[in-house]
């Protein structure tokens, strides 16, 4: 049975990611697709009609003018969420964009002033794993930890566009134009943990591996704390099956996977093994649009804005990271120089 109140949603970018987050969406029983906005109507009305969307748009001017939807998710190539970001905000809707949001610090202050002048809108970076139960397990347990003395964290996954670099291609995620690599896609998670569970690093430094396309395959990163460093593993050139941790003195948080999050383990230095973690839903993103629809649905609510609050400075946080990550090892995009 519909809900009568929820929230339509409109979408930009029809590839595998737009199509989980729609089925968590409606997992929620809190959103409702309506409108696609693709460069082809047809593509848009074929992506759409699955899911349940009535209104296709090839034109993006008529697309943000529509009344169709009131809440949009943007999946689009990297470079390309800074503008529809902003005619998202100015035409008075709700966004949420996937990860990366921006590519820059300079993208985000802009977003941010375009923000505080359309007040009635909201901007959410669809980092999904901040908002999973087993994510806020780790983010209690390390505050209760007598010592941290560091952290290693993996996500490393085989792209099937690498298959694409190896022919002599250079598909859109492993682009500079696309502001594309392996930090700006599977390296935002990592990052995300480190900052969530540690805070602000004082200085970081990235080692890539480049691809001839000019934007990394893989690399590692160490962000520099006052006490400890936090070493990232990134790649997606690569699978690795390494266990992610965190170090306490003789106590360990041990992660199946700094990003999936499926097992949680708290080691005590002897024989004992507590399970921190609960059984995760099985679309990882139903959690992520719980939180933004809860937020978008209780403007007014003291929990909300203050969640709302916190997400934004964190994303904030990720993109100077990022982007001080890839200062630091000279990997520059068109988006930089604007």
């Amino acid at each position: 049975m519909e809900v009568a109140n929820m929230i339509k949603l409109g979408i930009i970018g029809t590839n595998w990611i737009t199509g989980q987050f729609i089925e968590a969406a409606h997992e929620s029983k809190e959103f409702k697709l309506t409108s696609v906005y693709s460069r082809s109507e047809a593509k848009a009305k074929d992506f759409g009609e699955q899911y349940g969307a009535t209104n296709f748009y090839d034109n993006v001017t008529d697309f943000f003018a529509s009344d169709s939807f009131e809440a949009i998710y943007i999946a689009s190539p990297n470079s390309l969420h800074f503008e529809q970001i902003k005619l998202a905000i100015k035409a008075g809707k709700k966004v949420i964009a996937e990860k990366p949001m921006v590519s820059n610090p300079t993208e985000m202050a802009e977003v941010q002033e375009v923000l505080k002048k359309h007040p009635e809108s909201q901007l959410f970076e669809a980092a999904r794993q901040i908002h999973q139960e087993n994510f806020k397990i780790i983010e209690q347990k390390v505050t209760v930890m007598e010592t941290i003395q560091g952290a290693t964290l993996t996500y490393m996954k085989y792209s099937s566009r690498y298959d694409a670099i190896l022919a002599g291609e250079e598909p859109n995620i492993f682009s500079p134009k696309f502001s594309g690599g392996a930090l700006q896609d599977l390296g935002v998670y990592v990052v995300y943990d480190a900052i969530a569970w540690f805070g602000a690093p004082l200085k970081v430094q990235y080692y890539p591996t480049m691809l001839p396309t000019g934007v990394d395959g893989k690399g590692v990163a160490i962000l520099t704390y006052k006490d400890f460093n936090v070493t990232l593993n990134v790649g997606k050139t690569a699978n690795s099956y390494l266990m992610s941790e965190i170090y306490g003195l003789k106590d360990t948080i041990v992660m199946d996977n700094a990003a999936e999050l499926n097992e949680v383990v708290y080691r005590d230095g002897s024989d004992k093994e507590d399970m921190l973690s609960q059984f995760p839903a099985k679309n990882p993103m139903l959690a992520e649009a719980n939180a933004f629809a809860r937020v978008i649905n209780n403007p007014g609510d003291a929990a909300s804005i203050a969640d709302y609050k916190k997400w934004q400075a964190l994303s904030i946080a990720v993109n100077q990271v990022l982007f001080d990550l890839r200062q630091s090892a000279g990997i520059e995009f068109p988006a930089d120089h604007k």
